[in-house]
């Protein structure tokens, strides 16, 4: 009984990070990229950054920002449990594409390297964010 009340806020907070991160992932594909870069994908260096990376790093902070304010008190207050509960979305989303994908995304690829860096970046801004709600932020005592 103990091992389930500990894990029902996990699954909350993952379910939270599961719905936004795929909502915001599909609004992404069918309004920018579809749109914008077309069936044979982008074609430079800018365009991936700004048709792929940037708008993963928004996708990535908003499901960072919704799993961690979906994690109550007082599971919240253990940095690691809580960190657990607004990343692995994010990071379980990373593991899959890249297993999808391993022939264009494997360690020698660029694509590689900027897609961590974006979950590494949106995990951490997400958590910021999260800390800033909660009062806890740097700027939290400046008025």
């Amino acid at each position: 009984m103990g091992r389930q009340v500990m894990l029902l806020p996990l699954v909350r907070s993952w379910a939270a990070g599961v719905v936004v991160l795929v909502v915001t992932e599909y609004l992404q594909m069918t309004l920018l990229y579809g749109p914008l870069a077309g069936p044979g994908g982008v074609g430079s260096f800018g365009a991936a950054l700004a048709l792929v990376h940037l708008p993963n790093l928004v996708c990535v902070v908003l499901a960072t920002w919704a799993a961690a304010r979906v994690h109550p008190e007082p599971w919240r207050e253990v940095p690691v449990r809580h960190a657990v509960a607004a990343c692995a979305v994010p990071a379980a989303a990373q593991l899959l594409t890249l297993s999808l994908r391993w022939d264009r995304a494997g360690p020698a690829s660029l694509a590689f390297w900027m897609s961590t860096g974006v979950l590494l970046a949106g995990c951490a801004v997400g958590m910021l964010l999260d800390r800033w709600r909660d009062g806890e932020g740097p700027a939290a005592g400046a008025v």
